[in-house]
């Protein structure tokens, strides 16, 4: 994918997410029977986890050269980065205590003050993710740099675009599942 097809993919998820957790009712949203995470935890965990990712973007090029390292192959495509995150969750990888959400409990009485919050944060981190790889990196960069990733290990910006593109959807199909089954 080209930096253009990035962005686009990138906006077109992130507008799906916000619209399937708006459209959810706000007991449904903090709910969390059988120890899943609730919509809400699903969506703090890709605010903590985009906006970490973001910084690879935001910070100088030194620091992040600094940081991550130079890559010393080409990047890999869409497709073979998400095979590789499939099998570290298929071998039981999981979220870093860092991106675990803090949960809310359910019939607190702010319920939707905190939803429309947490929906507002989510806006924030991904109009900044977005204008990150818009204005601050090349196409060149994408492929020029590392990141770390915790569950990845070092991959290029490119590879941490793909990342958060389909983090994402992994989530919606998440709350997706867990919204029809819970109605």
């Amino acid at each position: 994918m080209t930096k253009e097809e990035i962005l686009i993919a990138a906006e077109k998820i992130f507008k799906q997410f916000e619209q399937a957790c708006n459209g959810i009712d706000e007991k449904l949203f903090f709910e969390w029977p059988d120890g899943k995470w609730s919509v809400a935890d699903n969506m703090q965990h890709l605010v903590l986890s985009t906006g970490t990712t973001t910084l690879a973007y935001k910070l100088p090029r030194f620091l992040v050269r600094w940081v991550g390292g130079k890559p010393n192959r080409s990047s890999r495509s869409f497709d073979e980065v998400l095979a590789k995150y499939n099998k570290k969750l298929a071998d039981g990888g999981k979220a870093s205590a860092r991106y675990v959400p803090v949960r809310y409990a359910p019939g607190s009485g702010e319920m939707k003050l905190r939803k429309e919050i947490l929906l507002a944060r989510w806006n924030k981190v991904t109009s900044a993710f977005i204008a990150a790889v818009k204005n601050k990196r090349t196409e060149e960069d994408l492929d020029n740099y590392l990141a770390r990733h915790p569950l990845l290990g070092k991959i290029t910006l490119r590879e941490l675009c793909y990342f958060t593109i389909f983090h994402t959807e992994h989530h919606l199909t998440s709350i997706n599942k867990r919204t029809q089954s819970l109605q």
